[in-house]
């Protein structure tokens, strides 16, 4: 009499456990911002260096070396901050070389402060660049820029742009005021006109072209844009499966 095999059992449908599928919005919310969030790196480093001047127990002299680096690190994060501020960068090329140029100039000052016998004419020339400023001074920076990226902030609740999937809504001024667009078949459009701006906020340009409206819709400095950019593109990809479905019943 023969042994009877086991029965084996069913290996499972999939290993693997399928990822769900990301949910389609059915609403996305579009906002501008002014340029002056670009400034966040300065408000950054003026907060820490207020920390830092705050404990600081060494009187604010030219002997202090703590105080003068915090001071020239400073003006040069105001100066790279101010250029982004001031002209584009439309290319990869033009933002390696600006780095490449504000971390050359700003080591080599620090080198020639720190080391004044590696170029003693140049040390005598340099000798009377000293920035100096104490926490009063970071802390008051810190607080301006605080208060406008806040106002900023409150501000921009009252002016932004909400796509759905058959009409644009702009909702505008204090009293809740709203434009109804309709936009059966809207196009976008995406532009990275600066790539300091994308780096600092991954910011662009994005262009709304409403189907049966003449104007294009210009929305600058819209953060995070390629995020905003796939959901809009799902959420319309999404509207089309529908009215496909719809049309063949």
């Amino acid at each position: 009499m023969s042994d009877a095999t086991p029965k084996q059992t069913a290996p499972n449908a999939s290993a693997e456990e399928k990822q769900p599928a990301e949910k389609t919005p059915d609403r996305i919310f579009l906002i501008s911002y002014p340029k002056i969030l670009f400034l966040y790196p300065v408000f950054i480093f003026s907060l820490v260096a207020a920390i830092w001047m705050s404990f600081s127990e060494k009187p604010l002299t030219e002997e202090n070396v703590s105080a003068v680096v915090v001071a020239t690190l400073f003006l040069g994060i105001l100066a790279v901050n101010l250029v982004i501020l001031s002209f584009d960068f439309p290319r990869t090329t033009s933002l390696t070389l600006f780095f490449f140029l504000a971390a050359v100039v700003m080591a080599f000052v620090l080198w020639v402060r720190l080391q004044p016998g590696v170029l003693p004419a140049l040390t005598a020339l340099l000798a009377g660049f000293h920035p100096l400023a104490n926490a009063t001074f970071y802390w008051t920076i810190t607080a301006i820029l605080g208060v406008i990226f806040v106002l900023v902030f409150i501000v921009v609740r009252f002016d932004y742009w909400e796509v759905r999937p058959n009409e644009l809504l702009h909702h505008h001024g204090f009293l809740a005021n709203m434009e109804r667009v309709y936009a059966p078949s809207l196009r976008i459009d995406k532009e990275i006109g600066d790539v300091f701006e994308y780096l600092l906020l991954r910011s662009g340009r994005l262009i709304l072209h409403p189907s049966d409206d003449r104007r294009s819709i210009i929305l600058d400095n819209v953060p995070f844009i390629n995020k905003k950019e796939e959901a809009i593109t799902r959420m319309l990809g999404a509207l089309q499966v529908q009215l496909r479905e719809d049309s063949k019943r």
